[in-house]
């Protein structure tokens, strides 16, 4: 039986930003759990304009180039991890674009969520994120990864270096997507 596709999605697509870090950590903690086929996808690289589709998403009508792409991308996972700072108490809006910009392929897959900012850590932008995946009848999972003050937690190189609490809500987060990416694939497949 094939692994489940694990997309981690890096929220952030400001220059300098510490988002590819923490994601690249993410994926090297997914491909090491053995659990998932692992790819990593950053909107800084995807860049999707502003919505620009004339029809609804749901109505899976699309006219452009870049919308068919970003459907194919997103259709193919099984569940997602975002990596997400915070902005004014709430996500980076090229998320929300992204996510806006489909119906369809996000439902009934697991999602998780790692933040990092300042004193908060992010917990407002996962608040905020949470209102949305669950619109879109994406599962999130109660496990994430929480990183506050994410300067103090970067080498010389701009790489992460967690601590241990970190490594284990890592860890536990991937768990639970597992399982949860295992019973909503079965759903998924029943009903298609």
């Amino acid at each position: 039986m094939d692994k489940p596709v694990l997309q981690i999605i890096v929220a952030s697509t400001r220059p300098g930003r510490a988002g590819r870090a923490v994601a690249d950590w993410v994926r090297a903690k997914a491909e090491s759990s053995g659990l998932f086929e692992v790819e990593l996808v950053d909107l800084a690289e995807v860049r999707l304009p502003f919505l620009d589709e004339p029809h609804h998403p749901r109505l899976k009508q699309y006219v452009n180039a870049h919308t068919k792409e970003w459907s194919a991308i997103v259709d193919r996972a099984d569940a997602y991890v975002f990596v997400t700072p915070e902005y004014n108490h709430s996500f980076p809006g090229v998320l929300k674009n992204a996510l806006d910009y489909l119906h369809h392929e996000w439902q009934h897959k697991p999602a998780a969520f790692v933040s990092y900012g300042g004193v908060s850590g992010g917990t407002r932008a996962v608040a905020a994120l949470r209102h949305v995946v669950s619109t879109l009848k994406m599962v999130p999972v109660m496990e994430g990864v929480i990183i506050p003050f994410v300067p103090q937690f970067r080498d010389e190189d701009g790489d992460l270096r967690p601590n241990e609490v970190m490594d284990g809500s890592a860890d536990a987060m991937l768990a639970e997507l597992a399982r949860y990416s295992g019973v909503l694939g079965a759903m998924r497949e029943s009903v298609a």
